[in-house]
């Protein structure tokens, strides 16, 4: 699994598929910018060198910065690595 540095995450995209009952519907339309949290960095170092963690989560469900991060695939899944900054809402 990656382990982000610093002020980086690592996000799992969201398959484009809706499920109605139990038939799954899948869409060739963009998914959008929704991804949900796999792991976080340790946060950045201020002008003090005092650590500043993250405001996120493992599991957070979140909409990203469109055009952002680094793409990243391993066993089937699609993954972005991205700043927190570029991470600009929590779905709760």
């Amino acid at each position: 699994m990656i382990k982000p540095r610093h002020d980086n995450v690592v996000l799992e995209k969201l398959p484009n598929e809706k499920k109605i009952g139990s038939i799954i519907l899948t869409s060739e339309k963009k998914a959008g910018n929704v991804a949900t949290v796999i792991a976080v960095g340790e946060g950045k170092l201020d002008e003090n060198g005092k650590r500043i963690p993250l405001n996120l989560k493992e599991g957070d469900r979140v909409i990203y910065r469109e055009y952002s991060g680094t793409d990243y695939e391993e066993d089937g899944h699609q993954y972005i690595l991205i700043h927190e900054e570029d991470i600009l809402a929590v779905i709760e």
